[in-house]
């Protein structure tokens, strides 16, 4: 089981998934309307570790981690 949390922003509860890596996440986010411009935007990690790739595998246990982009001064 994956865990998949979302920061700042983006208004969508933790989630537990089945899957193995970043690409099957994208697909079932891309399902929900609000979430497409945030895949889109948004930087990836893995276990807090920021990823540069869908293609990324993932191991039961891992976190992954949407990180919004954000404004600061």
């Amino acid at each position: 089981m994956v865990r998949v949390e979302f920061l700042g922003p983006i208004q969508k509860d933790t989630l537990e998934l089945e899957i193995t890596n970043l690409n099957e996440l994208a697909t079932l986010l891309q399902k929900t309307p609000d979430m497409k411009e945030w895949l889109e935007n948004s930087a990836i990690a893995v276990n807090d570790t920021l990823v540069s790739t869908l293609d990324f595998t993932l191991a039961d246990g891992d976190k992954v981690s949407m990180l919004p982009p954000v404004c600061g001064g």
